[in-house]
């Protein structure tokens, strides 16, 4: 069965969701639609990628993923679909394709059926859906568009690296209020090189051992840990880490080696 992701910002309040379900139904009928999240705050480019990017390779492949994340119609906003990895992604390109992709894409195509930019209101439906529904039909993207080579490149905060020290920052505050920071396990492990740790954070708060899941410490106490999207996690067994700790998006952390 052809699979068609969502991640918006349209949240579940007003009509738009309903409409762009709507649109995929009546265009392709057999079509399974899985949200994955409609509740990104608006224009929040990096939250959708770090959340897609953490998700889209736990579905088969040629699931198409609809992107509705800054899609407002301007001249200088181009709406592309891209394979990669054998998946195929349709949205604006405003820098997100560059923060889900670890490598080049296969295949990359400007789409090219707008229709008339007076009735253009409402872009997801107008077109995306279009080319949604067309890759998951088995149409290929040369059909839908024409051919670059080129995406808008966005940068999120990286690590500085020192020899006996990594500082970091909060990138995402799950609905357990776990705090990711954007420190990878790849990263950490290589710099760590098998020496101790202290991980610094707000309130003069550290922790000095890794564990391997939450409950490890005892209920209430903090922990660390790499989880699922294999970075590393701040949390608090049975608790609400963010909340607890005062830890919020962007916060600094520093983690120290001896």
């Amino acid at each position: 069965m052809a699979i068609i992701t969502l991640t918006t910002d349209l949240g579940y309040k007003d009509f738009y969701q309903a409409a762009l379900k709507g649109s995929i139904l009546n265009t392709l009928p057999s079509v399974n639609i899985i949200d994955i999240t409609h509740e990104i705050e608006a224009f929040n480019i990096s939250k959708a990628a770090f959340l897609l990017k953490n998700s889209f390779y736990y579905f088969p492949k040629y699931t198409v993923h609809l992107i509705g994340i800054d899609t407002v119609y301007s001249a200088s906003n181009k709406y592309l679909a891209v394979k990669y990895r054998d998946h195929y992604f349709v949205g604006s390109d405003n820098g997100i394709f560059s923060l889900i992709f670890d490598e080049n894409p296969q295949e990359i195509v400007e789409l090219n059926i707008l229709q008339s930019l007076k009735f253009l209101h409402f872009p997801l439906a107008d077109i995306f859906v279009k080319a949604a529904c067309h890759l998951a039909s088995g149409g290929e993207l040369k059909e839908i568009g024409d051919s670059t080579f080129e995406i808008e490149h966005r940068m999120n905060f990286n690590p500085v690296i020192e020899k006996d020290l990594i500082k970091g920052c909060v990138i995402f505050i799950d609905s357990f209020e776990n705090v990711v920071t954007n420190v990878t396990k790849d990263l950490f492990t290589k710099v760590q090189n098998g020496r101790k740790f202290t991980l610094h954070f707000k309130r003069s708060e550290f922790i000095t051992q890794l564990s391997w899941h939450y409950d490890e410490v005892p209920e209430g106490e903090k922990l660390c840990l790499f989880g699922i999207s294999d970075h590393l996690e701040i949390a608090i067994n049975k608790g609400k880490a963010s909340g607890l700790l005062g830890l919020k998006a962007n916060d600094m952390i520093r983690i120290e080696f001896h």
